[in-house]
């Protein structure tokens, strides 16, 4: 945690920029908004909202849509397959391996170190699509998106032909780009925040890339074929496939913080119930 410090406050100066910057347009553009423009004058021509939009570049592109493979949809993570093998364990280069040993060594003394969940924060690529929890897949022209109710997390993924960043910003879920290779979808993410993991203890460099092959075995079986590369970390790409079935329940909401009660520390992790909302209860 205390060698992404550094990480963290120039994150923070730029969300504070940011921040600085949005409040400067607003205050320039509310004189603006307050005049407003005159209205329109009496028998003025108006648009027919009436008509088909078929002359409308969005509605062609909507159109195009439906000649789409079709993987959209809620889909639920197979739970047999979710609690069973879905690849062979990552292969790690030498210096990662002592991390992990040594991650291991305190785990097994200090129990599991939970500062992630104890501050609500995602997973991230690529533990966001391996959580027991629905995702939803939408298309839009020009993108896909994946909403996990885990976390209530998006996935941008582009497929307007754009390319990769050369130098992407650290986000959680990554840069998405995809395209479609017959009736896959092949997804490619990089950029990841230092926050997030390859597997519990595996950590990344700036070097990893995820590709994604989402695909259909039969209507009720959707696979995620997830290649993890990173030259520092890993000794060999590491494969993972997670099953998806169809599912008819709408998401929910998701809010980590309501009832979070874990707090986590150098020595592990434990449940905080100083403040019991049903302690009365209990005393009665």
């Amino acid at each position: 945690q205390k060698a992404f410090g550094g990480e963290r406050e120039m994150k923070g100066s730029i969300y504070f920029k940011r921040a600085l910057a949005g409040a400067a347009a607003l205050a320039m553009a509310a004189p603006v908004l307050a005049q407003g423009g005159p209205p329109p004058a009496a028998g003025a021509a108006r648009p027919d909202v009436t008509k088909a939009m078929t002359g409308i570049k969005r509605a062609t592109e909507y159109a195009a849509l439906a000649k789409l493979p079709d993987v959209s949809g809620i889909w639920y993570p197979d739970w047999a397959a979710l609690f069973g093998a879905r690849g062979n364990q990552p292969q790690l280069t030498p210096a990662a391996k002592a991390k992990f040993d040594a991650y291991t060594a305190k785990y097994k003394e200090h129990g599991p170190p939970l500062y992630a969940q104890a501050a609500c924060l995602p997973p991230g690529m690529p533990g966001i699509m391996g959580q027991p929890f629905p995702i939803d897949i939408s298309y839009q022209p020009g993108r896909i998106t994946i909403y996990a109710e885990a976390y209530e997390q998006p996935r941008w993924i582009y497929t307007d032909g754009r390319k990769l960043p050369d130098d992407p910003d650290p986000f959680f879920n990554g840069t998405s780009v995809g395209h479609w290779e017959g009736d896959t979808l092949v997804v490619e993410t990089v950029g990841f925040s230092p926050e997030t993991t390859i597997a519990p203890g595996i950590g990344h460099s700036d070097k990893m890339k995820i590709v994604e092959r989402f695909y259909l075995v039969n209507p009720k079986l959707m696979i995620d074929e997830m290649t993890i590369t990173d030259p520092e970390v890993l000794a060999a790409p590491y494969v993972t496939r997670q099953p998806y079935k169809p599912d008819d329940h709408p998401l929910r909401e998701y809010v980590c913080a309501e009832n979070n009660r874990l707090k986590a520390s150098e020595n592990g992790a434990n449940i905080d119930l100083d403040d019991d909302p049903f302690a009365e209860d209990k005393a009665k």
